[in-house]
C-alpha cells in the first residue's frame, strides 16, 4: 500500500479528456454502478434474520457483509476505468486514499461543516449537550454499543468509498465534473429506498413509510451532493467520511424545537442559522481549495 500511496499523481496539465478515460461505454459505466449499489443494499439482506436492523445480531452479520462489499469496490473501479490512467495515477490515490493533505482534508471540510450547522450546534449548547460532549464517558460508553458504530464508523466509512470514491472515479469520466456531483447522489438516495420495505414488514403503515423514504431519499441526494463536492475538490476519502459521520450525528436540523426556546436564545439560534448557510456559502470554495489538499488530479480545478 505505501508504494500506492507514493505514486506520482496524474496533473490536468496531461491533456486528459474526461469523456475519453473509461474504456467502456457511459451506459456500461453508469449499470456499473447501478450494480455496485444493488451489491451494497443486497449485502444487507443475504442474512435471514426475523429481527429488525437495529438488533445486534442483524448489525453484526451486515458489518461483515458490507465490508466484504466495500473491499470489492475498488476492483470496480480498477476493470472499468482506463488501464493507462492507472498507469499515471494509483487506484488508492484516486479513489482518496493518500497521505500528502491529510492533516487540512480531517480539519478543514469539518470546520466548514460545523459552520453549516451553527444553528443546531447553538441549540446543543443552550440544553448542555455540549458539557455531555466533554465528558470521557460518553465516547467510551458510545464506543462500545453496535448502533454507534454502523452510525459513525462502518456506514460514513462504506458508504462513502462505495458511493462517493469508487462511483465518482467512474461517472467523472462520462460528464462534466459538477454534473457528476449531482448524477451521483441519485445512486446513494436510491440505496437508502430499502429502508421502506424494512419499515413495512416490521409494521410501519406503508403511507408512512413511503413518505419517510422519499423525505430521507431527498435528503441523502442532498447531503450525497456535498459530500461528492467534498470528495473531488480535496481528493481525500477522509474528508467526507468524517462529515458524514458529523452529519450522521446532527441528523435533520430541527427547527420545530426552536418554538420551544426561551425568546433570546430563540433569536440567537435563528441568527446562527441564517448566519451559518451566509458564511458557508462565502467560505465553501476558499476552504475546499485543491491546493490546500495537495490534490492535483485533472478534475480538481473543474469542480
Amino acid at each position: 500500500m505505501g508504494s500506492q500511496l507514493n505514486n506520482a499523481p496524474i496533473s490536468s496539465s496531461e491533456g486528459i479528456h474526461y469523456e475519453d478515460v473509461s474504456s467502456f461505454s457511459c451506459r456500461t459505466t453508469y449499470m456499473a454502478c447501478f450494480g455496485l449499489a444493488l451489491l451494497y443494499v443486497g449485502s444487507l439482506y443475504v442474512w435471514k434474520t426475523e429481527h429488525p436492523s437495529t438488533h445486534p445480531a442483524t448489525m453484526k452479520r451486515r458489518f461483515i457483509s458490507v465490508t466484504i462489499i466495500t473491499m470489492l469496490s475498488p476492483k470496480f473501479v480498477e476493470y472499468f476505468i482506463d488501464p493507462d490512467l492507472l498507469l499515471n495515477c494509483a487506484l488508492l490515490r484516486l479513489i482518496g486514499i493518500r497521505l500528502d493533505g491529510i492533516i487540512p482534508a480531517c480539519l478543514l471540510p469539518m470546520i466548514l461543516t460545523a459552520i453549516l450547522f451553527l444553528g443546531p450546534l447553538s441549540m446543543e449548547a443552550f440544553i448542555g449537550l455540549w458539557n455531555i460532549y466533554t465528558e470521557p464517558r460518553y465516547w467510551l460508553t458510545n464506543m462500545k454499543e453496535l448502533i454507534w458504530i454502523r452510525n459513525y464508523v462502518v456506514a460514513p466509512l462504506s458508504e462513502e468509498l462505495v458511493f462517493r470514491a469508487c462511483m465518482l472515479v467512474l461517472i467523472i469520466h462520462c460528464t462534466r465534473p459538477m454534473t457528476a456531483v449531482f448524477v451521483c447522489p441519485i445512486f446513494f438516495g436510491a440505496a437508502h429506498l430499502h429502508h421502506m420495505v424494512e419499515q413495512i414488514r416490521f409494521g410501519v403503515p406503508w403511507k408512512v413509510a413511503f413518505l419517510t423514504s422519499c423525505f430521507q431519499f431527498m435528503y441523502t441526494s442532498i447531503f450525497g451532493a456535498y459530500s461528492a463536492y467534498l470528495f473531488l475538490r480535496t481528493g481525500h476519502l477522509i474528508a467526507p467520511v468524517l462529515v458524514h459521520s458529523f452529519c450522521n450525528h446532527m441528523g435533520f436540523p430541527d427547527i420545530v424545537s426552536l418554538k420551544e426556546m426561551p425568546l433570546n436564545q430563540r433569536r440567537i439560534s435563528i441568527g446562527c442559522f441564517v448566519g451559518g448557510v451566509i458564511l458557508w456559502s462565502l467560505m465553501v470554495e476558499r476552504m475546499t481549495d485543491p491546493r490546500l489538499y495537495s490534490n492535483d488530479l485533472p478534475w480538481s480545478n473543474a469542480v
